[in-house]
């Protein structure tokens, strides 16, 4: 490289111009509408049939959007059930058993024969999501999804 050769780079670049001097608004934008939010909320109430959520719910690591409608939890405000779901996928070759907490206040004697005991808990499948596989919650023997690891938006 000779010694009168400039290398081009922003700092020695003659004029630096911002993306706000190059847009031109007078013209309308063609991938802008002005209605999309109402279309989109009537899309919304379609799907929902009247019925009132608690939460829209979409997965946290694509945003992809799991649930409209959903019933958030009494006590453990950040999980939320459902029986309708969008881009969801069950894995029906992880079957777990729920496992059941034992009631507070009643101390029961430990035996080895209660320790080595299956507890009753309900077979619960993993539910992941659809589009980058994410597991999102799980479902129940009674198809009833149960989301904890999800972003909830208002509905």
């Amino acid at each position: 490289m000779e010694k009168d050769e400039k290398v081009d780079s922003p700092t020695n670049s003659q004029k630096t111009i911002s993306d706000d001097d190059e847009i031109d608004y007078s013209i309308k934008p063609e991938f802008y509408d002005p209605e999309l939010d109402d279309k989109d909320e009537e899309w919304v109430q379609n799907k929902r049939k009247g019925r009132i959520s608690d939460a829209v719910l979409s997965c946290p690591a694509c945003f992809t959007t799991l649930c409209l409608e959903c019933q958030r939890h009494e006590k453990y405000l950040t999980q939320y059930r459902a029986i309708f779901v969008l881009n969801c996928k069950i894995e029906n070759d992880q079957v777990r058993q729920a496992r059941e907490k034992p009631k507070r206040g009643k101390r029961k004697r430990v035996s080895s024969e209660s320790e080595t005991a299956v507890t009753d808990g309900e077979m619960i499948k993993p539910v992941c999501c659809s589009v980058c596989s994410t597991e999102v919650g799980v479902i129940d023997e009674d198809e009833v999804y149960h989301f904890f690891n999800v972003l909830p938006s208002e509905s």
